[in-house]
């Protein structure tokens, strides 16, 4: 099982040489968090929380996902990246289409698109963007990069972006793979036409019956599960038993979680080295030597 690295809310001086360790100790990968904007006074409901609020304010550090990743690509060689998860609506296909595009050629292919609809209205209020019909945008802004990434030239007539033939130049050596995040059914369904799926912070429990429904749809497309990432947080502690058992039923990553939950608020670089090293003893089996 692969292991990633989540990196949200952290202290940005600190991310460049945490990435580096995480790539030393062997994890796979390392994901970032993404908003636009954040309303000083939120109104719209956290979705995946019992009370509605979220598990961060609009202190939270949020820098450039792409930009960071950038530099967290040429301080590593093994190191892939992502984020958990990028607010795909919001944005311009031509610029996401772009920035993911370059950077996956300058990390020689270390790259994923982890991308979701998200769920603060206030956020595409701000922007300008229709929240009701954010998930048809999400599904033509995907075909969209799948275009310029494969071809580097696209043509696209839909309902909500609407454009004669054009070209990005370079495009990537190859489609980029893109893990949808969210657990509703539209979503699951989303991730099943995709390559692979993360998860929002799911209870043991609740992710076999998650990837049995991962594993219809992709059946009823004609898919197999055979190389489909399916990216996990899990809310209680594991041990390498359950992270077996949970492997067999289809998970094929797990992640060390924000340093927010298991440091607080604040934390030295030294002490998230010695956390990811701890992690990296008991879970991680193909270490580096």
């Amino acid at each position: 099982m692969k292991f990633w690295q989540m990196l949200p809310w952290m202290e940005p001086d600190q991310i460049i040489a945490a990435a580096r360790f995480a790539e030393d100790v062997g994890f796979h990968g390392v994901m970032l968090a993404d908003h636009g904007i954040y309303p000083l006074e939120l109104k719209a409901p956290y979705p995946y929380s019992a009370d509605g609020r979220p598990p961060m304010g609009s202190d939270a550090w949020y820098p450039d996902v792409w930009a960071t990743l950038g530099a967290i690509s040429a301080s590593t060689t093994r190191l892939h990246m992502s984020v958990a998860v990028y607010v795909l609506a919001l944005r311009n296909p031509f610029e996401v289409a772009r920035a993911i595009g370059t950077l996956d050629i300058l990390s020689g292919g270390r790259v994923a698109l982890g991308a979701g609809t998200g769920w603060m209205k206030d956020e595409y209020d701000l922007y300008g963007v229709d929240f009701a019909t954010r998930g048809q945008r999400m599904d033509e802004m995907i075909e969209i990069l799948r275009g310029f990434w494969s071809e580097g030239t696209v043509e696209y007539h839909g309902k909500h972006f609407d454009f004669p033939r054009v070209q990005i130049s370079p495009a990537p050596k190859r489609n980029v793979p893109i893990y949808i995040g969210g657990a509703a059914p539209v979503a699951l369904r989303r991730a099943a036409r995709c390559e692979g799926w993360i998860g929002a912070g799911n209870a043991p429990a609740e992710v076999p019956a998650l990837l049995a429904q991962i594993r219809d749809y992709r059946a009823g497309l004609d898919l197999t599960m055979d190389g489909f990432e399916t990216v996990i947080g899990l809310t209680t502690p594991f041990d390498p038993a359950l992270l077996a058992s949970l492997e067999e039923q289809g998970m094929t990553a797990g992640v060390n979680p924000p340093f927010r939950f298991s440091l607080g608020e604040r934390s030295s670089l030294d002490a998230k080295k010695r956390n990811m090293e701890d992690f990296a003893k008991r879970f991680i089996v193909n270490r580096p030597a």
